[in-house]
C-alpha cells in the first residue's frame, strides 16, 4: 500500500509538473510574441511617420519651388508693362499677359500657404502685400492717376527692393528645408547676389 500511495504521488506530481511548465512555457511564449508584436507595431509606425515627414518636406518644397517661379515671372511681366506705359505703348495683350502672371501667382501663392511652415508664411504674406502694392500703383499710374510716390521711377526703385525681399523669402524657405537651394543654383557661398538692373523692358527676364 505504501509504495503505491508512493507510486501515485509520485505521478500526481510528474503530471502536475508538467502541467504546470506547460502552462509557464504558453505564458512565456505569449508574453514573447506580445513584445514582438509590440516591437514590430513601434517599427511600422516609426516608419510611417518618417514616411509623413519625408512626403511633406518634399510638399513643402515642390511649392516652394513654384512660389519662386511664380514670383519671377510675375515680376518680369509686371517690370515690363511698366516700361510699356513709361513709354506710353501699353496694349490688352500686355495687359493681359500681367493680369494671367497675377492670377498664377496668386493660385500658387494660396496652394503654398497650405503646406508653409509659420516662418515662411509670414514672408509670403509679407511678398504678397508688397507685390499687391506695386501692381496697384503701376495700374494707377497707367490710368493716368499716379499715387503721391507712384512715379516711374519710384515704382522702379521698388522692383528692386522686391528682389532684395525675394533673396529674404528664399533663405528662409532653405532654411525651412534644410537645403542649399531650392532653385536650381549651387548653395550661397557668403557672397549676396546683386539684385537685376531695371533699365529696360526684358531686363529681369534675366534674373
Amino acid at each position: 500500500m505504501g509504495s503505491a500511495l508512493i507510486g501515485l504521488a509520485t505521478a500526481v506530481v510528474g503530471v502536475t509538473g508538467t502541467l504546470i511548465a506547460s502552462v509557464l512555457s504558453q505564458r512565456h511564449m505569449a508574453r514573447v510574441q506580445s513584445q514582438e508584436f509590440a516591437r514590430q507595431q513601434q517599427a511600422t509606425e516609426a516608419q510611417w511617420h518618417r514616411e509623413q515627414q519625408v512626403a511633406e518636406l518634399n510638399r513643402r518644397r515642390d511649392g516652394y519651388m513654384q512660389v519662386n517661379a511664380s514670383f519671377r515671372r510675375y515680376r518680369t511681366h509686371l517690370m515690363n508693362f511698366l516700361w510699356d506705359v513709361h513709354k506710353g505703348s501699353v496694349t490688352p495683350d500686355a495687359r493681359e499677359v500681367v493680369e494671367e502672371a497675377r492670377r498664377d501667382h496668386h493660385s500658387v501663392f494660396a496652394e503654398a500657404q497650405m503646406v508653409a511652415s509659420a516662418a515662411v508664411l509670414v514672408e509670403l504674406d509679407g511678398m504678397t502685400t508688397a507685390l499687391s502694392d506695386v501692381y496697384r500703383r503701376t495700374m494707377c499710374l497707367e490710368e493716368g492717376n499716379p499715387e503721391p510716390d507712384g512715379s516711374f521711377n519710384d515704382i522702379r526703385t521698388d522692383f528692386v527692393r522686391l528682389w532684395e525681399r525675394w533673396e529674404g523669402m528664399r533663405t528662409v524657405m532653405r532654411a525651412d528645408l534644410g537645403l542649399g537651394s531650392i532653385t536650381g543654383e549651387p548653395p550661397a557661398l557668403g557672397h549676396r547676389t546683386a539684385p537685376p538692373t531695371v533699365d529696360g523692358p526684358g531686363k529681369a527676364q534675366a534674373a
